[in-house]
């Protein structure tokens, strides 16, 4: 007969082996914002560049209407795949790897816990009541029917303005396009980042396109290195050698990485990997964290070469002496340079 000891260590070692995951939807929703910019959910949800995801819990794959989707999706839906919550598990840890050929283009989450939050949040996007495709489109051509369509003249005209179009924008629209970082450091949020925690958030994100050293894969840019080549036939203007002001570099990571799925990168993880690009290009140390109280005391080395536009004040725009405005040169003028590549300089004129 098994005693009592042995039934209890059979309990805690299944228990070690297989923690627990809890749902919670509320922090899911802060993390389905890395996937906001292709997929909507709610009310008035629409395809984007991911189809919506109402009723995905419980849904066959492949089944949002009007979405174009991979092969590999098509297959899975010829094949009756139903995404319940360990589908959805194992799709989003890996998505291009669950499914080859996927247009989501996402890395995946490794974390069992988010995977498990996000699943929960958009569970509560799913009817209480499911019908059966053909009753769900027989409602929504009977709504598209019997819904008049809206007419400009249905709609006050706006008073504010030039032309007298649209709304106000209001404060938290304004604020979610707001987001520009200028050199002396104003627009920074706060937050902070280590080299070592960039260099993780750099190899899942951005090495597949930029290289595992920033040396760029295939045409995509060259972000480290070409240090003294400014001089050179073909110089490699990298953030090391040519970029002025660092607030350029988080100010584009933050507003268009990574690519096919922008504004993904926390306020922390920005600041990491800007941190990490600094090292790749021999400007910190592997110990060194980025943060808003340090950032502007960072001088990327080529910021002396460059030198703010004033074309609008009295005394133009050259660096020293007045400018020449006629005959500043003797004789015809020649093409010293010409475009590179394509050759487009012109002959003869």
């Amino acid at each position: 007969m098994t005693s009592y000891r042995s039934l209890l260590s059979t309990l805690l070692f299944t228990l070690s082996a297989a923690p627990v995951v809890f749902a919670d939807a509320e922090k899911g929703s802060a993390v389905f914002a890395q996937c906001a910019g292709c997929h909507m959910v709610g009310e008035n949800a629409q395809t984007r560049f991911g189809p919506a995801l109402n009723n995905m819990v419980g849904q066959s794959a492949a089944s949002v209407s009007g979405y174009d989707y991979s092969d590999a999706f098509k297959q899975f839906a010829s094949d009756g795949l139903v995404w319940t919550e360990s589908e959805l598990d194992a799709f989003l840890k890996a998505p291009m790897q669950y499914a080859a050929g996927t247009k989501m283009a996402y890395p995946g989450l490794s974390s069992a816990e988010d995977r498990k939050n996000v699943i929960a949040y958009l569970a509560t996007f799913t009817a209480s009541e499911t019908t059966d495709d053909e009753t769900t489109a027989a409602v929504s051509e009977e709504k598209a029917v019997n819904t008049p369509r809206p007419l400009a003249s249905d709609f006050e005209v706006p008073t504010h303005g030039v032309l007298h179009l649209g709304r106000i924008a209001l404060p938290e629209e304004i604020a979610a396009w707001d987001i520009d970082v200028r050199p002396d450091g104003q627009g920074l949020p706060e937050g902070s980042g280590t080299v070592t925690v960039g260099g993780e958030l750099y190899d899942a994100q951005c090495a597949i396109c930029h290289g595992v050293f920033g040396e760029g894969e295939g045409r995509w840019p060259i972000l480290a290195g070409g240090q003294d080549t400014l001089t050179d036939e073909r110089p490699e203007k990298t953030i090391g050698s040519y970029w002025p002001y660092l607030s350029t570099v988080y100010d584009y990571v933050h507003r268009a990485m990574p690519f096919g799925n922008a504004r993904s990168l926390s306020h922390d993880d920005v600041y990491a990997i800007t941190a990490y690009l600094l090292y790749l290009n021999d400007i910190v140390d592997e110990e060194f964290e980025l943060s808003k109280d340090n950032f502007t005391s960072i001088r990327l080395p080529n910021e002396e070469n460059f030198y703010f536009d004033d074309r609008d004040q009295e005394a133009g725009y050259v660096l020293s002496g007045e400018p020449c405005m006629t005959d500043c040169i003797e004789g015809e003028a020649k093409v010293t340079q010409r475009a590179r590549v394509l050759d487009v300089t012109p002959d003869g004129e």
